[in-house]
C-alpha cells in the first residue's frame, strides 16, 4: 500500500513541530520537513521529530548541497541514522538558486556539485574512506568513525529533466517538487529512470499533494494555487472529503508515487495540521487498504 505522510511546511513556527509529529506518529507513516532558506533547519527539525515520536519515519526534502560541507552532512546524517535506525530519510538537492546567491554559496554548475556531493555522501555513509578532488567536493582520506548500519535511503530530486535524471542515477529515491501534477509525475519519473543503473532497485517516489478539507475547501485550495502561481490540475491538489483525498492518492499511486505526503494549506495552524493528520489517518487510510 502507498505510504501516507504529512508535510511540515515552514509556514508553521518550529515550536509547533512536536504537536504535528506526535499526531503523525499516531496516524500516518511519514513526516517530511523542509529546509527552505532562511526559515528552519531540516536536520534540527528531523532530530526533534524523531526524538518526540516512536515509530514515525521522518524525511528531509531537501537539504541544499551548496549550504553544507559534505563531510559535516555525513556526520550529522550518520548520527541520526544510528540513533533512529530505519526511521530517518535524508535528502539533498540544488537549493533555490536565488537563495544560494543570497547566502553567498551559489555555484556555476549546480548539477556538477550535486553529482559530486551525492556520490561522496553515499560513500561516506557506507563507511568508506573517501578521497576525491572534484570541481566542488574535495576530501582527503575522510572516513566516519560511526557510519550507520545500514545506511539510510538518500533522496534527491527537484525540477527539470537533467536534475531528475541525475537524481535517478545517484539517489535511492526521488522527491518531487511541490505543486506537481499527475502528468508532471509521469514525466518526472521518465526522466529519473532514463539513466538509472540497472543494479539499483526501483526508487522510492515521494509526491506532495496539497489538501484542503471542510467548509470553504475549494476556495482555500484555489488560494494555495494562486500563492504557488500554478494552475489547478489532477494530482497537484485536492479539496473535499476523505473519499476525494483517497481517490487523489490512489491516482498518484497508479502513476508511480510510492509515498504521498499531504501538504496542508498555509492558513492552518499547528492544531489544524494535527487535525488534518488525524482526518487522514482515521478516514483516508482505511479507504486506501
Amino acid at each position: 500500500m502507498t505510504r501516507l505522510g504529512i508535510m511540515f511546511t515552514p509556514s508553521l513556527p518550529p515550536e509547533s513541530l512536536p504537536t504535528v509529529a506526535r499526531a503523525a506518529d499516531e496516524h500516518l507513516d511519514d513526516l517530511w520537513v523542509w529546509e527552505d532558506c532562511f526559515k528552519q533547519s531540516g536536520l534540527a527539525s528531523a532530530a526533534v521529530a524523531l526524538a518526540r515520536t516512536d515509530r514515525l519515519r521522518v524525511g528531509i526534502g531537501l537539504m541544499p548541497a551548496p549550504l553544507r560541507a559534505v563531510a559535516l552532512t555525513a556526520m550529522e546524517v550518520a548520527t541520526l541514522a544510528r540513533l533512529f535506525p530505519g526511521r530517518f530519510v535524508p535528502g539533498v538537492g540544488h537549493g533555490v538558486q536565488s537563495w544560494m546567491g543570497q547566502a553567498g554559496v551559489r555555484v556555476e554548475s549546480p548539477l556538477t556539485l550535486l553529482r559530486e556531493y551525492a556520490v561522496a555522501l553515499r560513500q561516506l555513509l557506507a563507511g568508506e574512506e573517501v578521497s576525491v578532488q572534484g570541481r566542488y567536493v574535495q576530501l582527503d582520506g575522510v572516513k566516519l568513525d560511526w557510519p550507520p548500519d545500514p545506511a539510510p535511503l538518500l533522496m534527491s530530486g527537484g525540477q527539470g529533466p537533467k536534475t531528475l535524471a541525475l537524481a535517478g542515477k545517484v539517489a535511492d529515491g526521488i522527491l518531487l517538487a511541490a505543486g506537481v501534477s499527475e502528468d508532471d509525475l509521469e514525466r518526472s519519473l521518465r526522466s529519473a529512470l532514463a539513466e538509472r543503473p540497472a543494479d539499483l532497485p526501483a526508487p522510492e517516489v515521494v509526491h506532495a499533494l496539497i489538501v484542503a478539507t471542510g467548509d470553504g475547501a475549494e476556495r482555500r485550495l484555489a488560494a494555495e494555487y494562486a500563492m504557488w502561481d500554478v494552475e489547478a490540475a489532477p494530482g497537484r491538489g485536492v479539496a473535499g472529503d476523505a473519499e476525494a483525498v483517497a481517490a487523489a492518492v490512489r491516482a498518484l499511486s497508479a502513476r508511480g508515487a510510492t509515498t504521498v505526503a499531504l501538504q496542508p494549506t498555509t492558513y492552518l495552524d499547528a492544531e489544524g495540521v494535527a487535525a488534518l493528520v488525524e482526518f487522514a489517518g482515521r478516514e483516508v487510510r482505511p479507504l486506501l487498504a
